[in-house]
C-alpha cells in the first residue's frame, strides 16, 4: 500500500478528514523550508504538498507566484526540491509528500529521470496542474512505472461527461479545485463544495480533497465535514511571507508562524465531524 493510500485509510478508520498543507520549496530559502517541513506532521499536517518553483505559474495567484519567485531568487531548483524531500525522509518515513507544479520543469529535467529521482527521494505523488489527461501520455506511464500516484484535478466545470476522462489513470486522491480562477483570490463556497463532493463521489472511490479558497480553521472545518481532506496553500504561504524581513529573508519566527497556523487549521479539521455530531444531538 502506498503512503497516500495508507494515510487516507487511516483517516477513514479514525472517522475524520485530513489536512493537506502546501509550501513552496525554497521559500524564502532551503533551510527554512526544511525546518517547516520537519515540523508539519507534528503540527497536524496529514499530507504535504511541496511546490516546485517555476517562473510562470499560470494557475497561481499573487501570493504563490511571489513565493516561487523568492525561491528561485534564493537558488532553488528541482534537484534542490528533491533534496528537501530526501532530508525530510531521513526523519519521517510515514507522512506522504506530493510535488505540485508545472510540466515545464519536469520536461526540462527529463521525464524519465525525474520520475526515477522523485521515487528515490521519497516522493509519493504528483500534481501537474498544466497536464490534462489528453496530454499526459509521456508522463503518466513513467509515473506509474515508478509507483508514483498521479493526482488529477477536477473543477466546477468538470461535468459528468468530462469526469471519466479526468479520472482515467488517476490515483492517490482526487483534488477538487473549488473555485474558478487562480489560487488565493476567492474564498470557498462551502455549500457548493459539499454539493460538488457528493457529485464526484458518484464517479470515483478515490478520496476527495478540496482546495483553493480555504483560509481559516472554520473554512477548513466546514470542508472536513463533507470531503476526505481540506487543502490549504495560500494562507500558509501568506503566513510565511508575513514573517519575512523587509529584505525578504526569513525572520526568527518564520517556521513558528507557519506551524502555528497549521496547528489552528488542524484543530478545525480534526474537530469538524465531532462538533457536527454533537450539534446534531
Amino acid at each position: 500500500m502506498s503512503r497516500l493510500a495508507g494515510r487516507f485509510a487511516a483517516l477513514a478508520r479514525e472517522g475524520r478528514a485530513g489536512l493537506v498543507t502546501y509550501v513552496m520549496a525554497g521559500d524564502p530559502d532551503a533551510a527554512t523550508t526544511a525546518k517547516i517541513l520537519e515540523g508539519l506532521p507534528a503540527a497536524g499536517a496529514d499530507v504535504i504538498e511541496l511546490g516546485m518553483p517555476f517562473s510562470d505559474p499560470m494557475a497561481d495567484g499573487p501570493a504563490i507566484q511571489a513565493a516561487g519567485l523568492r525561491a528561485l531568487a534564493a537558488g532553488m531548483t528541482l534537484k534542490g526540491t528533491l533534496a528537501l524531500v530526501r532530508g525530510f525522509r531521513a526523519k519521517d518515513d510515514a507522512t506522504p509528500i506530493v510535488l505540485m507544479g508545472y510540466f515545464n520543469v519536469v520536461f526540462a529535467y527529463g521525464v524519465e529521470a525525474f520520475m526515477r529521482d522523485a521515487r528515490d527521494a521519497g516522493v509519493d505523488g504528483l500534481i501537474i496542474v498544466d497536464l490534462p489527461p489528453e496530454e499526459s501520455a509521456e508522463a503518466a506511464p513513467q509515473a506509474r512505472a515508478q509507483g508514483l500516484d498521479l493526482i488529477r484535478l477536477a473543477t466546477p466545470t468538470s461535468d459528468d461527461k468530462r469526469l471519466p476522462k479526468v479520472l482515467e489513470g488517476a490515483s492517490g486522491f482526487l483534488y477538487y479545485v473549488s473555485v474558478l480562477g487562480v489560487t488565493g483570490t476567492r474564498s470557498i463556497d462551502e455549500r457548493a463544495a459539499g454539493d460538488a463532493v457528493a457529485r464526484l463521489r458518484k464517479h470515483t472511490r478515490l478520496p476527495i480533497a478540496v482546495g483553493f479558497g480555504i483560509k481559516t480553521p472554520e473554512a477548513a472545518a466546514a470542508i472536513a465535514r463533507v470531503a476526505d481532506a481540506a487543502v490549504v496553500g495560500t494562507a500558509l504561504v501568506q503566513a510565511i511571507a508575513g514573517s519575512l524581513t523587509p529584505e525578504g529573508k526569513a525572520g526568527a519566527d518564520t517556521p513558528a508562524r507557519a506551524l502555528d497556523l497549521v496547528r489552528a487549521l488542524a484543530a478545525g479539521v480534526r474537530g469538524a465531524r465531532t462538533d457536527a455530531k454533537a450539534t446534531a444531538r
